[in-house]
């Protein structure tokens, strides 16, 4: 059953949270509530009810458990991404499976965190993936990356890797190590908006739909030279 959450904010993050255990999930709504820029509007405790909850409140993010009765996360964050396109996900879950994972991103979710993920943590998540990037616990991203070495097979033609730029392979090889915008934009020594731009051009060129999948594909086309 949904119960919705308060905080006050112009421009909040409207956030809802759907997990079967109730104290966590509580206790999650009461600390993120406290952030100022975000909204908790409401909570979930399985993977249906959190479907009918997105729908009808229309979230900025949803922070979703793995495993739930009646509807489980994976199933729920592909339901979401029809009825709800705009809404970012965001896995947080005890599971730190690569098959998990890499579910995740295939139905669509932009976040994948840990439950030992501090609050802090989880707030930032919660920022940033609203804002359009991607972001996973980094003790997931090396994990990430070796399922798709394990999934991912040569393409013989091989055409589309020659459309990216030297600039925009610098780009991808930094977003396959899970790092973000400003954080790239740093260590290339060039504007967040910049960055921006390069990851978009990305994935117009390939043909992909978020950073995750431009990493699975950079790690089939050997662009990435991983271990």
């Amino acid at each position: 059953m949904a119960k919705a959450g308060t905080t006050s904010g112009v421009d909040s993050v409207r956030v809802i949270i759907v997990d079967d255990q109730e104290l966590f999930r509580r206790g999650l709504t009461m600390l993120l509530a406290a952030e100022p820029d975000i909204e908790v509007v409401g909570e979930a405790g399985d993977g249906q009810a959190g479907v009918a909850l997105a729908e009808s409140a229309a979230p900025d993010v949803v922070l979703l458990d793995v495993r739930m009765p009646r509807l489980s996360g994976i199933e729920a964050c592909q339901a979401i991404k029809e009825l709800v396109p705009s809404a970012k996900l965001i896995m947080l879950t005890v599971s730190d499976e690569e098959a998990d994972l890499y579910e995740a991103v295939k139905s669509g979710a932009s976040g994948y965190l840990l439950k030992d993920s501090s609050i802090e943590q989880v707030a930032q998540a919660v920022r940033v993936v609203a804002d359009g990037q991607s972001l996973i616990s980094p003790s997931m991203a090396v994990k990430l990356i070796d399922e798709f070495k394990a999934l991912s097979r040569p393409d013989p033609q091989g055409s589309g890797a020659l459309r990216i730029t030297d600039r925009e392979l610098q780009v991808l090889r930094l977003v396959a190590t899970g790092m973000n915008n400003r954080d790239i934009a740093a260590e290339l020594f060039i504007s967040e908006n910049t960055v921006k731009n390069h990851v978009r051009n990305i994935l117009e060129k390939l043909q992909l739909h978020s950073r995750m999948e431009a990493v699975m594909y950079a790690v089939r086309e050997k662009l990435l030279d991983l271990p």
